[in-house]
């Protein structure tokens, strides 16, 4: 289970403080307006702290628990398990490989993290639709990008996949960088999803509808 953090990501200051801005005004106009009526302006109110709570986990750093283990693949996000597949990629050939697909929702943190250390060996980025994230063709259809971590013989690609909501994707690596297991990969802003791809030579340690936290929960391991 993750634990918390007051840390925020630095894209989302800008959000924040916004929001506190807007937040402000909106609860003194609510005091005003409706100041004969208590129930709607406590009501009012607590809902825009409710937003404000969702904004600030969405950009919470987690402080987690974890272990460096190159023979393990940890969830590079918090989210549920929404697709374990085999399917055909054309960035693996050979074979079938795994798919595994993990749906950030609003209330879920946003950063993602490199599921193992290697070399960042391509990374693509494709402009696209904004379909809901939870929807399966969303992968393929919408704003997406993807790197390739290679490690020796171990290789797997990583899908960040904007969603409804989301208007951006932010990853700042390119193809020859070095990554280790746990560093940051980037986030994306406001409900999406992530892909895990893999070859077959894996062992998937999740199930559908599973919650996974994101350096934290092992969702496969290397033969």
């Amino acid at each position: 289970m993750s634990s918390k953090s007051a840390k925020i990501h630095r894209e989302g200051y800008q959000y924040i403080i916004k929001f506190l801005f807007f937040a402000l005004l909106f609860d003194v106009a609510v005091i005003y307006y409706f100041k004969n009526n208590q129930i709607i302006s406590t009501s009012l109110i607590i809902l825009s702290l409710i937003i404000f709570g969702i904004l600030y986990n969405f950009f919470r750093i987690p402080k987690r628990q974890h272990i460096h283990d190159e023979n393990l693949i940890y969830s590079p996000a918090d989210g549920k398990i929404v697709a374990i597949e085999k399917i055909k990629h054309p960035e693996f050939p050979d074979n079938e490989v795994n798919f595994i697909s993990i749906f950030m929702s609003i209330t879920d943190v946003h950063i993602n993290f490199a599921p193992i250390s290697g070399t960042i060996v391509k990374k693509e980025y494709y402009p696209g639709k904004h379909m809901v994230a939870f929807n399966p063709k969303s992968s393929e259809k919408n704003e997406r990008a993807y790197i390739i971590i290679k490690n020796g013989a171990k290789k797997i690609l990583i899908r960040q996949v904007a969603g409804i909501l989301a208007r951006r994707i932010v990853n700042d690596w390119v193809a020859g960088d070095k990554i280790k297991q746990f560093e940051e990969l980037g986030m994306i802003k406001l409900g999406s999803r992530v892909d895990i791809i893999t070859p077959n030579n894996i062992k998937v340690n999740v199930k559908l509808g599973q919650q996974v936290y994101a350096t934290e929960t092992v969702i496969a391991e290397f033969k």
